[in-house]
């Protein structure tokens, strides 16, 4: 009686430890049940084996059961290789992803952003159990790069109830929750992910005014030269956006967390000035994209010139050529200088992009400084770049030649710089400021080029990149300054406008009047 017992135990630990294995693979929502159903098969298999042990003994003995031990051995060593593969694959996660936008692959931004974690996230998924594996997939890259991430999958048709709580409207749900706050998302995608996450870690959002009223380029323009695609990136780093007429205004508003001026074709008036240095002085932060004269005879913005000044930031009255060869490489000729050579400063810390700067006046920050205020350069052309100061015979002619003896600066170029100092007034009370939020500072960020960031060149590498970690700087979270996810989707090609003229006449005149032509030698044929 006892022996069959022991018999029917051991069969039991098999189909306890079978019953495990496919829990693991085909019911991964019942995973606490996994690790119990392992342990009392592995302890009833070895009880089995203890009161078998006279017979397991006997089985040891002469020559057959030699190179059965043998064998045995054998296996158990594989056995034992193949354990511990597993474990090292456990441990260690590491991918090769052969994309060209790398979308397998968790971008530095998330990576950044996972690894400053302070305190525990949970991450719900809210969707049917067959489309877990859709978001296993990216979160546990998510879990691998930070242990204070949680993540657990709820099947929404079974546990409808707990779905309700959270507030989840829509399958495919993802809730984060962190530090009593939650924070929902219908994607799985990375950058959606992230954002997500972002959100329900600061807890408010941010804001970003562009600046109009004086030709700047607007965040809801979709045409080549608006500013909607970079908008739109914003979005994706937790700033809301707006439109902000100075003239209209009696201060900045109180809400402001970056302004962003970007492409003036006129002056500030002194009043508006009045109005920045004012938000300035209560730890505001403005980013200036500010483009050479459109025509020789052009007024320049003397206002905005002399207020960098004042930041010890100098605006050049020339316009940048690079004739190095590297802009051929985007299609674009010398009056696209192409920037691979960054200085060391927070914005450009590990970047590695290429950006373009289409039509570029030099920005370089003064090396006395002014006022105790030392600004920094950030972007550096090429050796075999300058600054052209005959900017009517550029424009004109569009021929130019390097004369250091008539005003040309010789390269590499300055084309953005950058300053920040101490509030020298009382900075706006903001009841959403939490204790480990960093002192506040008035920061300025100006670059030669607004149309670098335009949605005509945004698909230059780094350009979308750069201008977002420019925000981010200004708005003092470095922890988002990063390279971020790319979009497999973007697929633009940057044409200049030489190449765009050339394909309107090869596609709208040249072809159909080639076919046209064929058309009338094969009736006058016929005839």
């Amino acid at each position: 009686m006892l022996k069959r017992l022991l018999g029917l135990l051991g069969w039991l630990g098999v189909v306890l430890v079978f019953a495990a294995v496919a829990i693991r693979f085909l019911k991964p929502e019942w995973q606490q049940y996994y690790n119990g159903l392992a342990l009392a098969g592995l302890a009833c298999t070895l009880l089995y084996i203890l009161s078998q042990w006279r017979e397991i003994g006997r089985s040891f003995s002469g020559r057959q059961a030699r190179f059965g031990s043998l064998a045995i051995g054998t296996a158990a060593v594989v056995l034992a290789i193949l354990v511990s593969i597993n474990y090292l694959g456990s441990r260690h996660n590491k991918r090769w992803d052969l994309t060209a936008a790398k979308q397998f692959s968790l971008s530095d931004q998330t990576k950044k952003v996972l690894q400053g974690l302070q305190k525990p996230v949970q991450v719900r998924v809210f969707a049917r159990s067959e489309d877990f594996d859709r978001f296993r997939e990216r979160l546990d890259e998510y879990r691998y790069q930070s242990k204070q991430v949680s993540v657990e999958y709820i099947d929404v048709e079974r546990k409808p109830g707990l779905a309700g709580q959270f507030g989840v409207q829509q399958i495919g749900t993802v809730v984060f929750e962190y530090d009593g706050r939650t924070e929902r998302v219908t994607s799985d995608g990375e950058q959606e992910l992230t954002n997500g996450l972002i959100k329900v870690i600061q807890g408010r959002q941010q804001k970003a005014y562009f600046v109009q009223g004086h030709g700047e380029r607007g965040p809801e323009d979709s045409e080549r030269r608006g500013y909607s695609t970079i908008a739109s990136a914003l979005g994706s780093d937790n700033f809301a956006q707006a439109s902000l007429v100075l003239a209209q205004q009696n201060e900045v508003p109180a809400d402001a967390t970056v302004l962003i001026v970007a492409g003036p074709r006129t002056d500030f008036f002194p009043g508006e000035i009045d109005m920045l240095k004012a938000y300035l002085a209560r730890g505001g932060k403005i980013l200036f994209l500010l483009d050479p004269p459109e025509k020789a005879d052009a007024a320049e913005l003397t206002g905005v010139a002399a207020f960098l000044k004042e930041w010890g930031i100098e605006i050049g009255r020339d316009v940048v050529v690079d004739v190095s060869g590297m802009g051929r490489l985007l299609g674009t000729d010398a009056s696209v200088p192409v920037a691979a050579k960054y200085e060391g400063h927070p914005i450009t810390e590990r970047f590695n992009l290429i950006t373009a700067y289409p039509l570029a006046r030099s920005v370089s920050a003064i090396t006395a400084g002014v006022n105790g205020r030392f600004a920094q350069n950030l972007v550096d052309t090429s050796a075999s770049s300058w600054s052209e100061s005959d900017i009517k015979g550029l424009l004109t002619t569009g021929q130019v030649e390097r004369q250091l003896d008539k005003g040309d600066k010789a390269g590499p170029i300055s084309l953005a710089a950058a300053v920040s100092a101490p509030v020298t007034s009382a900075p706006l009370a903001d009841p959403a400021k939490k204790d480990d939020q960093p002192k506040p500072e008035s920061r300025i960020v100006v670059f030669g080029d607004s149309d670098f960031a335009s949605n005509g060149y945004l698909g230059v590498p780094g350009n979308r990149d750069l201008f977002l970690n420019s925000v981010n700087w200004l708005a003092q979270q470095e922890n988002l300054i990063s390279i971020r996810p790319r979009d497999p989707e973007d697929r633009r090609i940057v044409l200049t406008a030489d190449q765009e003229r050339r394909i309107f006449w090869l596609t709208v005149f040249i072809i159909p009047g080639l076919i046209l032509v064929a058309g009338i030698q094969t009736w006058w044929r016929r005839r």
